[in-house]
């Protein structure tokens, strides 16, 4: 995609929940009103103090690193179902295509034959879902991985549960304070995804021939991640410029992004923003670009409870641009369309 790119991770704004609490301060509602203003803006912002323990995130880092440096057939072991809807398990390299609103599949062999993405990927849910079962590897074969992967999944969800929804609710003023936006969240379909990039010769990405996620908005309410120090993370700057910006890795936080359902939900008063992963900068000394982690954790509204324009997002002047809908038919349908 064309466009420069510019190296200053400040573009990205940094929201601080160390005075949070409990969600009913006036510090709380004050941080809840500079989320939903990086939100508006931006789409992408910075967290820094969210209670997630620096150490649970290493030793993620380090089941993920264990992982995907088992053998393929190793891995294959917990294959992918083949439906697209159903996300769990392990994706080689080259089985999923992300795209942008691309639902044709000779348009999408048509972007694999161009730069196909190249990553493999782990998908995980919660062990008690009825709509969707986790598919793991047999325990022998990496001991220790299903309890430390759901382990995080939970430590994820209470962030999500106990700070930013509330945030998020109270930014956008909707009724009841911070609980308006838990009451939609209380099946917990979210999606903890562990990502592998493997390294690969500079001249491979500088021809063109691999890429890693080409530009593409996230589907469902929205993202938290986690990332290396390895960087090549870029956002799409403001107002659709075509420019983009590297979000690059600041120790001690983690980068929050809206997804289109959510911009849907509020009207598109909240904006999910066009993002990539490409090869880091490379001053030509590089012969090989080294690999890259990051763990997504994807975060959906229940799935069966149909949504409709928020509170406040919209009145005669700025009428609803969307029909209701539920969560599980829109994200299966985005879903589908990368497998």
């Amino acid at each position: 995609m064309p466009g420069t790119v510019s190296l200053q991770p400040t573009a990205i704004p940094i929201i601080d929940f160390a005075c949070f609490g409990d969600g009913t301060s006036p510090e709380a509602t004050e941080i809840g009103k500079q989320l939903v203003k990086a939100c508006r803006e931006v789409g992408f912002a910075y967290f820094r103090n969210t209670g997630i323990p620096q150490v649970e995130v290493d030793s993620m880092f380090e089941w993920s690193r264990k992982l995907f440096s088992l053998p393929i057939e190793t891995k294959l072991l917990a294959p992918h179902p083949k439906e697209g809807w159903k996300h769990r398990g392990y994706s080689g390299v080259g089985r999923e295509q992300i795209s942008q609103m691309v639902f044709d599949p000779t348009q999408l062999a048509e972007i694999r034959k161009q730069t196909p993405d190249f990553k493999e990927s782990f998908d995980i849910g919660r062990n008690n879902c009825s709509h969707i079962s986790n598919v793991w590897l047999p325990e022998e074969v990496l001991p220790g991985f299903k309890d430390a992967a759901s382990t995080f999944f939970d430590t994820c969800r209470r962030f999500e549960i106990e700070k930013l929804l509330p945030a998020l609710s109270l930014g956008l003023e909707l009724p009841g304070g911070g609980k308006f936006l838990e009451k939609y969240h209380q099946e917990a379909e979210n999606q903890l995804r562990l990502l592998h990039y493997p390294a690969m010769p500079a001249e491979a990405f500088a021809r063109g021939e691999k890429g890693r996620i080409g530009a593409h908005t996230d589907y469902a309410m929205g993202t938290i991640l986690f990332q290396d120090d390895v960087g090549g993370l870029e956002v799409e700057s403001p107002h659709g410029s075509g420019d983009f910006v590297a979000v690059s890795p600041i120790p001690g936080t983690v980068v929050f992004n809206i997804g289109d359902f959510l911009m849907r939900w509020s009207n598109d008063t909240l904006k999910s923003t066009l993002h990539r992963v490409r090869a880091p900068p490379n001053d030509g000394k590089l012969e090989m670009i080294k690999e890259r982690f990051s763990i997504p954790y994807f975060m959906s509204s229940d799935r069966d409870i149909l949504i409709d324009c928020l509170p406040g997002c919209w009145d005669e002047d700025r009428p609803k641009k969307y029909e209701p809908v539920t969560a599980g038919a829109y994200i299966d349908m985005r879903l589908d369309a990368t497998y």
